[in-house]
């Protein structure tokens, strides 16, 4: 049994992401992870509190620590690289002035609590062969590219997990499911983040870019971990087609997302019809007897390719 995990969901998860909450909460159950959401979190301040006061930013994400530390949970986990990155920047703090955080915090800190992604806690707590004995409708030949954008697995001090330029993690979990994962050399390319608010023009070219290289890569799909990427890439596709004169038609799914269809999970517990590109003209239809497990295994063989 794996110890219970703190989850914070962050603003992005309330808001444009429900459907990234939806199923990060309904594949974490469903796989026997344990989540504890944090009582009365707040916001991490995002970018605008890190470039305007780094402890300000610091504290923010600190006092989110601090109510796992009075859980007593060891692990947060946040699907936000954003929010991430904000966790990261607080234990980096508390590591470097622990007396100047702890008196903006107000509360002492024992600095035990580890920040995970969904993708490393799904990676290092189930893992590629257990998620791969679990699906119910394997995705066979359903070619996707995986994107971790260009701060899921950076800077590589802080993020301590894969590899920063040329991650695998997020590839190994789709051909747990029966993917086809082609080459994909964008994978760590930034699609133009926040940028989509003043220079909507540079982020259509940036994510035009990427989903042009999908499309090339053989890609039916792209399968993210970010909610900003996700927003760039699939509620921003038609400005990106327009910039790149070009039409895609290209589904951008949330990792939960593609492996709760695997799963077999209800549709309406992963969010799948709030994309703005139907995902479900390249999805398998599950329809009729669901397979059996001995059935799934005796068709896919081993599912791993590398690793």
């Amino acid at each position: 049994m794996n110890d219970p995990v703190a989850y914070y969901p962050g603003c992005s998860l309330e808001g444009l992401a429900v459907e990234y909450d939806l199923s990060t909460r309904s594949v974490c159950h469903a796989l026997g992870l344990s989540l504890v959401e944090l009582e009365d979190w707040n916001c991490c301040g995002s970018t605008p509190a890190s470039l305007y006061d780094p402890m300000l930013s610091a504290t923010l994400a600190g006092r989110n620590l601090l109510l796992a530390q009075r859980a007593r949970l060891k692990t947060v986990m946040t699907p936000c690289p954003g929010c991430l990155k904000a966790l990261k920047g607080a234990i980096k703090a508390h590591a470097l002035h622990s007396e100047a955080f702890e008196e903006a915090l107000g509360h002492p800190y024992e600095g035990t609590v580890r920040a995970v992604s969904v993708l490393q806690l799904l990676y290092e707590k189930v893992g590629p062969n257990t998620l791969a004995h679990a699906v119910r409708w394997p995705l066979d030949g359903l070619s996707v590219v995986p994107y971790y954008g260009c701060l899921l697995t950076r800077p590589e001090r802080s993020a301590q997990f894969d590899d920063p330029e040329n991650p695998v993690s997020m590839d190994l979990l789709l051909e747990a499911l029966g993917c086809v994962v082609p080459h994909f050399p964008f994978k760590t390319e930034c699609c133009g983040a926040t940028s989509g608010i003043t220079r909507a023009d540079v982020v259509a070219r940036l994510s035009g870019r990427l989903l042009d290289m999908a499309r090339r890569s053989g890609a039916q799909a792209i399968v993210v971990a970010c909610p900003l990427c996700q927003q760039n890439l699939d509620l921003r596709q038609a400005q990106a087609e327009k910039a790149m004169r070009s039409r895609f038609g290209l589904p951008v799914l949330y990792l939960t997302q593609i492996i709760g269809w695997a799963l077999g999970l209800p549709e309406q517990d992963l969010g799948l019809g709030k994309l703005v590109v139907s995902p479900f003209g390249v999805l398998p239809v599950r329809n009729r007897r669901e397979p059996s497990h001995s059935e799934c295994v005796e068709n896919r063989g081993s599912p791993l390719s590398r690793g």
